[in-house]
């Protein structure tokens, strides 16, 4: 089943979901050994989300650590304006966010501390 593309429909359906867990943000130019939730290959390094968890067992050093948020709907690579309805809405009341875009889901990562804050806003938009 293809991902839905229109902004409406999307908005309406989102459903955001809170993973369990913990998560960091870490960089590494080699393969650390580690479950790695998420990997973006830049020319620097990669970029890897993983749970805080693994990363202290690890002792891998981190900046923050973030709750994961997923939209619960099926979107297309294709559709356009998800991330700019999203990121506004929660830079309107202060609140950062990074997207990681999958095939079938968008995700957030967010400040832990601003999880419960930026859910609310995501189950508020239409």
């Amino acid at each position: 089943m293809p991902g839905l593309t229109d902004l409406h429909e999307i908005l309406g359906s989102l459903r955001p979901t809170l993973r369990p867990e913990r998560f960091v943000v870490v960089t590494s130019p080699e393969p650390l050994g580690v479950v790695e939730q998420a990997r973006i290959m830049e020319e620097e390094g990669a970029t890897l989300v993983l749970r805080q968890d693994d990363a202290d067992a690890a002792g891998l050093e981190y900046e923050g650590v973030f709750g994961w948020i997923t939209l619960q709907i099926h979107t297309s690579l294709n559709s356009v304006g998800v991330t700019a309805v999203v990121a506004q809405a929660l830079a309107r009341v202060g609140l950062s966010c990074n997207v990681l875009a999958g095939f079938y889901h968008d995700h957030l990562l967010v400040p832990i501390e601003d999880v419960d804050a930026a859910v609310e806003v995501l189950g508020g938009l239409v």
